[in-house]
C-alpha cells in the first residue's frame, strides 16, 4: 500500500471530482457519513422536508438581520443563493455540506453546522414559529431547503448588489476643496 500526504490548500484547490473522491475515501476509511457523523439509521429525506419552511424574501431578510454580526453564518446563508439540485415530492433542493465548507472557506464541518443552526434559530424568531426550519439534512451529507427559499436568497442577494451598485454610481455629494 502507498500513501500520500496532501495539504489543505492542495485539497481545496483540487478539481471538484478529485475533492469529492478524497472526501468519500476519508469518510469510508473512518466509517463516517459525509456530514462527519457516525452512521445512523437511514432517514427518509421527504420526512425531513415536511418541516422545512418556504422562505420569502422578507423572511430571508429577517434571518439576515438576526445573523448579520456573525460573518460565517452570513456566508453560509448566501451559499444557498447558488442553484442546487431539486428532487422529490414535495420538491427540496440539496446542497453538499462539504461544498458549503469549501465555498465559505470555513475550517471544519462543525462551523457549517453551527451556522446552519443559527440560521434555523433566526428563522424561528422571524416566523414566530418554533417548529419552522430553514433547512434539514439527509444521511449523505446534504443540506435540504425549499426551492422557494433558494430563489428568495438569490433575489435578496441580487437586490443587495443592485443597491450597492446604485450607491456607487451616485455622484459624489462632497464639496471639492477650493483651489
Amino acid at each position: 500500500m502507498t500513501g500520500i500526504t496532501l495539504t489543505a490548500d492542495q485539497i481545496r484547490n483540487a478539481p471538484a471530482p478529485v475533492r469529492q473522491w478524497i472526501e468519500q475515501e476519508v469518510i469510508n476509511s473512518l466509517g463516517l457519513n459525509s456530514a462527519g457523523l457516525a452512521p445512523r439509521p437511514p432517514a427518509v429525506a421527504p420526512a425531513q422536508a415536511a418541516h422545512l419552511v418556504a422562505c420569502s424574501v422578507d423572511d430571508v431578510a429577517g434571518v439576515l438581520e438576526h445573523i448579520r454580526g456573525t460573518f460565517p453564518a452570513v456566508n453560509v446563508l448566501f451559499e444557498f443563493g447558488r442553484p442546487g439540485i431539486t428532487y422529490g415530492q414535495p420538491a427540496v433542493m440539496t446542497f453538499r455540506l462539504m461544498d458549503i465548507l469549501h465555498h465559505t472557506r470555513l475550517q471544519q464541518i462543525e462551523q457549517v453546522m453551527t451556522s446552519l443552526e443559527m440560521i434555523n434559530q433566526a428563522l424561528t424568531v422571524v416566523r414566530k414559529d418554533p417548529s419552522a426550519r430553514f433547512c434539514g439534512f439527509d444521511n449523505e451529507g446534504h443540506c435540504l431547503i425549499a426551492p422557494q427559499t433558494q430563489a428568495s436568497i438569490a433575489t435578496l442577494w441580487q437586490d443587495m448588489m443592485a443597491r450597492q451598485q446604485m450607491q456607487q454610481a451616485k455622484p459624489d455629494d462632497r464639496i471639492a476643496p477650493a483651489a
